[in-house]
């Protein structure tokens, strides 16, 4: 070893040495060389004809084995061989892609299953032709820009003349080097219908369309551009009460992966559910038992929140064009697959002028030869040469009206045309002829002089002879968020050690409090006036002499906290109301006056604002004269939790005593109908429905004829025939006019629901039965069109009042026949006045604003009542007492 060398490793050893070794060569282009090739020869699909390379090879090798008969798969792939150089089965998997979106390929046999996620059968058991809308709207060799294939040895086209949004209409993803591409499916006849649009000069707007159905939320779709996002869902319906259904699928899952998720979120415990049968065929049906007791609607959202029925979809669209990425959103890519389709009818209509015009020259060309009998002219001469001068020479006196110069090609076809042919030359026949190509070139000038409207009429016609079946397949709906807290199964038990200060799932030896999950947040109070929340864990330290524990909602205002507490240990007593909405988790609050020796000497939680009467006891000291009193929290204003309160006594209390049970203070709830997304909501979206309070209910009739009342929860579903949802009020009559299936005549019915909480249906049960108009006023009217009998005249439309037509009876009463005449319509009118004699509830004390509460900190003698305000809580109203912890 050298000096040099000892230096290096003694300094390799003491200071490490970074060495940057710099690619040359040819190795300095070939990264870039595959990135390019990935991007443009696999991976992202071309603006001109919205195919890839192997899908483009797919379509040229299907039309040179295309007989109108189907191939074996195999033999395509084969085929497609000569031009692909990437092996047999990517060009299977991406044939098996193209025919499952049924568009340009017909198919036979077991072509697997989008919605089960069941595989293709191998390509030698299945079979495949190019449909005829493929062959209508792909090919044109006339048109088409040709290379050669990568072995030199065939012709391969550079791009397809598509005249279609194709790309849009199946969709495309594809992951290539430093980018990717996946551009959703749209509709087939919304495409037309806005590429018609396009043509107008009008605007437009496209959204996907999936296969499987589905809903979706397209609100954020940003015109399938990065940053977008497509929120897609399951279609779920109630089969009965213990078992949902799955109809539809969101884009992306199959009904295993979908059935995967559902188990796997069961064995977390985040839903509840009994047994899954999959019953799918040609259309989805899974079917969700549900243990009995659990409710159907908050299984829903929770099946939404836990599980693959709703997924995010983030599209992305990028195409090649000029052999570079585009990065392109998809009303642009319609503009542009429009403008193209325009182009190529063009080049098609001029080469088909071109066409019909030589016809015609070659026509007036053959009439001239046979009819002036100039092939007599070349009887006399020896050469080629001559022959061509002859007939040239022949013709010029007949040639003024042609449009263009005869060739020495024009003569020699001419001198190819057989005896028979001439001797047999019909002049009208042949004026005939000349007649309708002169029609044809005057028809093919015109669609060129009027090209939009030309290619609107293209398009038109593909809609017709197309668009039947395709009609859009996911519905439209803007979604609202599941609160996964509101949602989730709570099956873990939640325990407290309120004497050492602990609580957590894992203190299984101590109180039980609830049950509860591990997304929860717990909010805890302690008897020396702290309050903290937390996250659900196996064991947390609080504090000591722990008086109350419960689930903490966030932003809940109907939740009110009544407490008395001692300031300091000689201080006076106070009282105050206050309801948490928001704090930060893990941080100790004190609602005390914050001075040392402070201690909680009465405290309640209220679900629904409940404000019960207390005595206050007082120790005997000095002169006192007053020792014991009743104390009303209805009296005291509901401020912020950081607020004072207002003084109770500055004497010692002995004890406080549960005298009287609260009812509610706070405003009845008013709840909206949002008819955008078929939920109900606090927050003003929609339409008012009413002011509820915890006993109130919710009258929903549908139009097969079932009824129910329900208690109001933003969970709720709707279904899709519900035609009647307001606010129940039990004393008033429901009235319905049906028509008996049995018995064919129309019935009249009014009557009262009798079982709250239970659905029932009010008409028969025979399936011919249907409900013709159903009233919820006091006195409907209603009008009956009489149809008109043959040899009578039609009798007057008839106005009833159902009021006086027939009394109250019960829910399962046939009801009063209402005519024998035949009915065409029977129509519903504006009710008949009516003043109703229901108590009118007083509006109650409301939940101050948080910013309010904490303005109003210190002002502990104000005794004036809050303003009423309305409430924008989410949290549902309970009925139920106080929960009351007295020391």
């Amino acid at each position: 070893m050298t000096e040099d060398q000892n230096d290096d490793l003694t300094n390799d050893q003491n200071e490490p040495q970074e060495t940057i070794t710099r690619v040359t060569g040819m190795y300095k282009d070939w990264f870039l060389d595959y990135a390019s090739y990935v991007i443009l020869e696999r991976a992202v699909p071309a603006i001109e004809d919205g195919f890839k390379p192997v899908q483009r090879r797919i379509m040229h090798s299907m039309k040179d084995l295309d007989d109108g008969r189907y191939n074996k798969v195999a033999n395509i792939v084969g085929h497609t061989m000569q031009y692909h150089p990437h092996g047999d089965a990517s060009i299977a998997d991406a044939m098996v892609q193209i025919g499952q979106k049924d568009l340009l390929i017909d198919t036979q046999g077991n072509w697997g299953n989008i919605l089960t996620g069941d595989r293709a059968a191998a390509s030698r058991y299945i079979e495949a032709r190019i449909s005829k809308f493929g062959l209508d709207v792909v090919f044109n060799p006339k048109i088409t820009e040709w290379q050669a294939s990568y072995d030199g040895r065939r012709k391969e086209p550079i791009n397809l003349p598509v005249m279609f949004p194709l790309l849009l209409a199946q969709g495309g993803e594809g992951i290539a080097v430093g980018l990717s591409t996946k551009i959703l499916p749209h509709n087939f006849i919304e495409l037309i219908d806005a590429s018609i649009k396009h043509l107008q000069g009008k605007r437009f707007t496209i959204l996907p369309d999936f296969p499987t159905a589905g809903i979706a939320d397209f609100s954020n779709y940003n015109d399938g551009l990065r940053g977008g996002k497509v929120r897609v869902r399951s279609k779920i319906s109630q089969l009965d009460k213990n078992t949902l259904v799955i109809t539809e699928l969101p884009f992306g899952t199959t009904t295993s992966s979908l059935i995967d998720s559902i188990l796997k979120a069961n064995e977390k415990g985040k839903i509840k559910v009994k047994k899954i049968e999959d019953n799918t065929a040609a259309e989805v049906e899974i079917l969700v038992h549900l243990p009995s007791g659990l409710s159907p609607d908050k299984t829903i959202d929770a099946l939404y929140a836990f599980t693959s029925c709703e997924s995010s979809i983030s599209p992305l669209g990028c195409v090649i064009e000029d052999n570079k990425p585009l990065f392109v959103g998809v009303t642009e890519m319609l503009r542009r697959s429009t403008d193209n389709t325009v182009q190529l009818l063009k080049q098609e209509l001029e080469i088909r002028l071109g066409e019909f015009e030589e016809q015609w020259h070659f026509a007036s060309l053959e009439r001239i030869f046979i009819e002036n009998r100039i092939y007599r002219d070349i009887e006399e001469e020896e050469t080629w040469d001559g022959v061509i001068s002859a007939i040239d020479n022949g013709l010029k006196p007949h040639i003024k009206h042609l449009k263009r110069a005869v060739t020495t090609e024009d003569i020699a076809r001419l001198t190819e045309i057989r005896i028979k042919r001439i001797s047999k030359f019909d002049i009208d026949k042949a004026q005939q002829k000349i007649d309708a190509l002169e029609d044809q070139i005057a028809e093919v000038k015109h669609h060129l002089a009027h090209l939009i409207d030309y290619a609107i009429a293209y398009f038109t016609r593909l809609k017709k002879e197309y668009g039947e079946g395709r009609e859009r397949k996911t519905e439209i709906r803007t979604f609202d968020d599941v609160d996964a807290t509101k949602v989730i199964i709570r099956n873990t038990k939640l325990y407290v050690n309120r004497e050492e200060g602990f609580i957590g799932t894992s203190l299984r030896r101590d109180e039980y409090v609830g049950d509860c999950s591990d997304i929860d947040d717990i909010i805890v109070f302690t008897k020396a006036g702290k309050m903290m929340v937390t996250k659900v864990d196996t064991k947390t330290f609080i504090g000591k002499d722990i008086i109350h524990v419960a689930i903490f909602k966030k932003k809940d205002k109907r939740t009110i906290y009544n407490m008395i507490y001692k300031d300091g240990a000689k201080g006076p007593s106070y009282i105050k109301r206050f309801a948490v909405t928001s704090v930060t988790r893990d941080r100790e609050y004190d609602l005390t006056n914050g001075n040392k020796g402070s201690v909680c000497l009465y405290f309640s939680a209220n679900p629904n604002g409940e404000a019960e009467v207390v005595s206050i006891n007082l120790r005997q000291a000095g002169s006192i004269k007053k020792l014991k009193w009743d104390l009303d929290f209805s009296d005291i204003l509901i401020k912020g939790r950081a607020s004072k309160g207002n003084v109770v006594t500055k004497y010692p209390i002995k004890r406080v005593e549960l005298k009287e049970k609260g009812v509610s203070t706070l405003k009845p709830r008013k709840i909206w109908f949002d008819d955008t997304v078929q939920r109900l909501n606090v927050d003003g979206r929609g339409e008012l429905i009413g002011e509820f309070r915890g006993e109130d209910k919710l009258l929903i009739i549908n139009q097969s004829g079932v009824i129910k009342t329900v208690t109001p929860e933003v969970t709720m579903h709707f279904d899709d025939d519900m035609i009647v949802m307001e606010k129940w009020e039990p004393k008033k009559p429901i009235s319905a006019i049906y028509f008996n299936g049995e018995k064919e005549l129309y019935y009249v019915k009014r009557f009262l629901i009798e079982q709250e909480g239970k659905e029932e249906s009010f008409i028969s049960e025979h399936p011919n039965s249907q409900l013709e108009i159903v009233s919820t006023d006091w006195k409907p009217m209603a009008e009956i069109v009489f149809a008109k009998e043959r040899g009578k005249e039609r009798k007057e439309n008839l106005e009833i009042n159902l009021e006086e037509f027939i009394d109250i009876k019960g829910l399962t009463a046939q009801g009063n026949q209402l005519t024998k005449d035949k009915v065409n319509q029977i129509n519903l009118l504006d009710p008949l006045p009516y003043e109703s004699n229901e108590a009118v509830h007083a509006d109650d004390l409301e939940v101050v604003d948080e910013q309010e509460m904490s303005k109003s900190n210190g002002n502990n003698q104000d005794q004036d009542r809050a303003a009423d305000k309305p409430n924008s809580s989410e949290d549902e109203d309970k009925d139920g007492e106080g929960q009351t912890t007295l020391f």
